[in-house]
């Protein structure tokens, strides 16, 4: 199997360092985005123009294999019309589609990324309508920051970015689609304030006093979770409470980071794949796939869209800004962290679609789902790369 790169259980844990073949690069020329066509990112279609990008056939190609190595056709210098958005939500499709085509049953979260849940008109932006098969191939939203963390939030002094994100929240619940949400705080005032707040809109709640990206220690209050379950949780929709943990560091071995999340009874787990440079053995996660009370629960990825990080297993030394093509500029105060044209099929051919991509190792390590982060770049391209996400 050709993801054994990612099955420490069947080969070394170098197989991550042995990488996948990527598409051959394709030019060094830097690729312009024109502000000509932008709106804010709150009230936009998603449309830009993008200067000195392959054509159009290439963009919205379906089939990779027409044009791996082969872009005979491009028109240097043209310009043409990307809807950001919607490349991001066919991206995502494209991730349900394989997914669930190997396992029926992995689950699909996105963290953030509330706009993309409805679709602006292009004549008149004020109207909205449901982005209907988008949210057809997700099984949940992961928001961060969706409510006010000092204790003191109420529906009456919402801000109106919350205001327009608990309503985006809210068409994805009446939708089907499980949300959960994260924010940032300390204290039990304030992590009691944000349970009660959630648990009001049919939500379930995490607080943590570090952002989603650097959470490296399981939660100190309450003791034991929020709506504690002694049943077995196979499917989304039956999850009470979770955890996050993005650098496991902290815990030591590999072996202690997985009996250390063993000894509690959270519903649902969302690991980093990595663990102190090499990939979660497939033991270890199914050490974590039960609770403490022997029941057994959902473990899920983590998955970044967005950004390739020079770190990554499938990062090569000759990498640089705009070669590969798709690689743009780093993000401001991550420089080890790329953003990336995640619309191009040489950036997409590395996360998704045959056995050699990420999202294929995820299925095959035994993980449940995965929770995909970075769905907001399109907001830096929207800006003319001004604004970044992380």
């Amino acid at each position: 199997m050709i993801f054994n790169k990612f099955l420490p259980a069947l080969m070394a844990f170098s197989i991550f360092t042995s990488a996948l073949t990527l598409i051959a690069p394709i030019s060094l020329a830097q690729q312009q985005t024109r502000q000509g066509d932008q709106k804010s990112s709150d009230g936009s279609t998603g449309v830009v123009r993008i200067r000195n990008l392959f054509g159009t056939e290439i963009v919205n190609q379906s089939n990779r294999e027409k044009d791996k190595n082969d872009i005979s056709s491009t028109k240097r210098g043209a310009e043409m019309l990307i809807d950001l958005r919607e490349e991001m939500r066919k991206f995502v499709q494209s991730i349900s589609v394989f997914a669930r085509s190997n396992n029926p049953n992995f689950a699909i979260v996105v963290k953030d990324g509330l706009e993309l849940l409805v679709k602006r008109d292009i004549i008149d932006e004020t109207r909205i309508s449901p982005a209907r098969t988008y949210m057809r191939s997700l099984d949940g939203i992961l928001a961060e920051g969706l409510f006010d963390n000092n204790g003191t939030n109420s529906k009456q002094n919402l801000s109106d970015r919350q205001r327009r994100l608990l309503s985006r929240a809210d068409t994805a619940h009446k939708n089907g689609i499980k949300v959960f949400t994260l924010d940032i705080g300390e204290g039990r005032a304030t992590i009691d304030n944000v349970f009660a707040r959630a648990s009001t809109y049919g939500y379930v709640s995490l607080v943590s006093s570090n952002p989603f990206t650097d959470i490296s220690s399981l939660p100190t209050y309450p003791k034991r979770p929020f709506n504690e379950n002694p049943n077995s949780v196979i499917a989304l929709d039956q999850v009470k409470n979770f955890i996050v943990i993005s650098n496991s560091q902290p815990f030591g071995r590999e072996d202690q980071f997985t009996l250390a999340l063993h000894g509690n009874n959270y519903d649902m787990v969302v690991v980093d794949v990595f663990h102190n440079r090499m990939p979660l053995s497939h033991r270890a996660i199914e050490t974590l796939k039960y609770k403490k009370i022997g029941t057994k629960r959902l473990v899920l990825a983590m998955m970044d869209l967005g950004a390739a990080a020079s770190y990554a297993y499938y990062w090569k030394n000759n990498w640089r800004q705009g070669y590969p093509e798709w690689l743009d500029m780093p993000l401001r105060g991550d420089p080890d962290r790329f953003n990336v044209k995640y619309w191009h099929p040489g950036w997409q051919q590395i996360i998704n679609g045959d056995n050699n991509s990420y999202i294929y190792g995820l299925i095959a390590q035994g993980f449940d789902g995965v929770v995909i982060s970075g769905v907001e770049a399109f907001k830096f391209f929207e800006a003319g790369g001004q604004e970044e996400t992380d």
